[in-house]
């Protein structure tokens, strides 16, 4: 059975679990060598640890702080150094910050939102479009979030930072739309991750009615979100750039 990333090199970040994690299964299991790029340093070697199991090749590089450049620098080293390119990249790595409502938002909690989710992903474009252009192009995903194309109330700081990773996959996907670069986005909905667990716990309450505003009445899998990111990866999406898909259910077309 062929496997469509046969010989590429997958590089996903904030793959301890969640949908980093499944997204590094999903694209070893379709013959790609995955970089697995993480903070957490058991998560990051848990996922690098099942892919081998599995007969996959995978390298973890932990530790890394996605919002410091001299960290993803030699992350980027260490991966190129290893497996010599960087063909897919998803840009998955994020926190949710502390919820208050604008005008109670701290600076420190927005300035290190920003930092992770836009910044990072930023950091981590930087990289992989320099590489992807030694090598003749690739394709990135990066992870926005229905918080990308509409208001979360108490979230300020995150739902600035979702709704500036689609403004910068549009800049770049338009920049590299020459250079066989691709660059998409995915904006997840109400998807089962220990973010979303966090949340459940908090509010029960509000959780139950999230589930009740989605169309589909249920919540997503990380598998569901996995399988867009290497549908947008693969040639089946060579004529996707600048998206922001959004699987959720349905949630954005209400």
């Amino acid at each position: 059975m062929s496997k469509s990333f046969e010989g590429k090199t997958a590089l996903i970040t904030g793959t301890s679990s969640g949908i980093g994690r499944a997204t590094a299964l999903a694209f070893a299991r379709e013959g790609a060598r995955v970089a697995a790029i993480d903070l957490d340093p058991g998560g990051g070697e848990e996922t690098a640890r099942l892919i081998r199991e599995a007969g996959g090749e995978a390298m973890a590089v932990t530790g890394v702080d996605v919002s410091n450049a001299d960290q993803v620098d030699a992350a980027f080293r260490a991966i190129v150094g290893a497996f010599g390119r960087v063909d897919c990249a998803y840009n998955n790595a994020g926190i949710e910050g502390v919820d208050a409502v604008t005008h109670e938002c701290t600076e420190e909690n927005w300035d290190r939102v920003l930092a992770v989710n836009l910044k990072g992903v930023w950091l981590c474009m930087k990289a992989e479009l320099a590489e992807m252009l030694k090598t003749g192009g690739g394709a990135i995903v990066n992870c926005s979030s229905i918080a990308g194309i509409a208001g979360m109330p108490e979230s300020p700081a995150y739902t600035a930072s979702k709704h500036g990773i689609i403004g910068v996959t549009r800049a770049a996907a338009l920049e590299y739309a020459t250079k066989g670069i691709r660059v998409n986005a995915v904006c997840p909905g109400l998807i089962r991750t220990p973010m979303v667990e966090r949340y459940a716990k908090k509010d029960p309450k509000g959780y139950a009615e999230f589930i009740q505003a989605e169309p589909v009445k249920r919540e997503g899998r990380p598998e569901e979100i996995a399988d867009a990111v290497l549908w947008l990866c693969s040639q089946k999406a060579s004529f996707v750039t600048g998206h922001p898909l959004a699987v959720d259910g349905g949630w954005a077309a209400q």
